[in-house]
């Protein structure tokens, strides 16, 4: 099993820190920086799944609920009318995959920071044992472990990077859970109605970042770090996927206005037309509509005025007689 670990996380993560760090210039805290990045950018599309999953979920708690309760004796008839509504259950489980598929950067980078970083002679023996032949370690030992107050292979002294792994995590939480809808002011007596995924999700919206701002009171300052450049990266991606989730919910709601108004839209022209077009539609139709109007008075004047000039002349005939 070590063995495993080695070949497929130790080494690679360690020759592609000392690979960055040897293209940068021996900058060892902008390698750290650019491998974050990269190694988030891997597991982007899991987290966006994951996220719009969860969001998607929070949107149909009402209807989960009316069906959980109208099906509880009848299981089978609850997953059809759950497919029905595009509903999963076993979806809720996906929600720890993006944690768990990171844990082992986590664990490997623990031990690479260590590596790369010591500066005992069985250290660098070890180091040796694990570099790919194409890089020469020559040209980049002793790696400049400094940066501004901190010994990346060391803990914090200042205790300053376990206050932001605590602040940024808990933004990231708060950014990629879904938010708790309100009750619509009815209370429900004798029971919990409250949804368990969303509970557990709130729950770890707290918990979360305190065990690890905790756990970073001992982490060497480089792990911290990369904890703080990945939440940070979470809290964009967390963003983008709230913006992304309200402009498909604006485009639902145009394609709704676009049927109450007669007129029928597939998804992408109601995409393609937004607010101003959709008034203009609007305005055109009251236009067509007063012009209509219109049209029909002056018809209606035009036959009163000849219905008069029939009335004079019949009126000018009788008075020669």
């Amino acid at each position: 099993m070590s063995e495993i670990w080695n070949l497929f996380i130790i080494n690679p993560m360690t020759n592609a820190l000392l690979w960055l760090t040897g293209t940068l210039g021996g900058n060892f805290i902008l390698a750290l920086i650019i491998f974050t990045i990269i190694t988030r950018v891997i597991m982007l599309p899991l987290n966006l799944r994951q996220q719009r999953s969860m969001m998607k979920t929070q949107e149909m708690q009402p209807q989960i609920k009316a069906i959980q309760t109208k099906y509880k004796d009848n299981p089978q008839k609850m997953q059809e009318e759950f497919a029905k509504i595009g509903y999963n259950p076993a979806d809720t489980l996906t929600g720890c995959l993006p944690m768990v598929a990171t844990m082992p950067i986590l664990f490997g980078l623990f031990q690479v920071l260590r590596l790369v970083l010591g500066t005992t002679p069985q250290a660098l023996f070890e180091l040796t044992q694990r570099v790919y032949p194409w890089i020469d370690l020559t040209k980049l030992l002793p790696i400049d472990s400094t940066f501004l107050w901190l010994n990346l292979g060391q803990p914090d002294p200042l205790y300053i990077l376990p206050v932001l792994v605590f602040a940024t995590m808990f933004l990231q939480t708060k950014m990629t859970t879904p938010g708790k809808k309100k009750d619509d002011g009815k209370k429900h007596k004798g029971k919990d109605e409250s949804d368990p995924s969303a509970a557990m999700s709130q729950s770890m919206q707290y918990t979360m970042p305190i065990m690890f701002g905790f756990f970073s009171l001992s982490f060497a300052s480089g792990l911290s770090i990369y904890f703080i450049l990945s939440n940070l990266v979470g809290i964009g991606q967390g963003w983008y996927t709230r913006r992304v989730m309200a402009k498909e919910k604006e485009i639902q709601a145009q394609s709704k206005k676009l049927q109450k108004m007669g007129m029928s839209a597939s998804s992408d022209e109601a995409a393609a037309m937004d607010g101003k077009e959709a008034t203009a539609v609007s305005e055109t139709q009251v236009a067509a509509k007063d012009a209509d109007s219109a049209a029909s008075d002056s018809n209606g004047s035009a036959q009163q005025s000849s219905r008069k000039k029939k009335k004079q002349s019949k009126r000018k005939k009788k008075s020669k007689r």
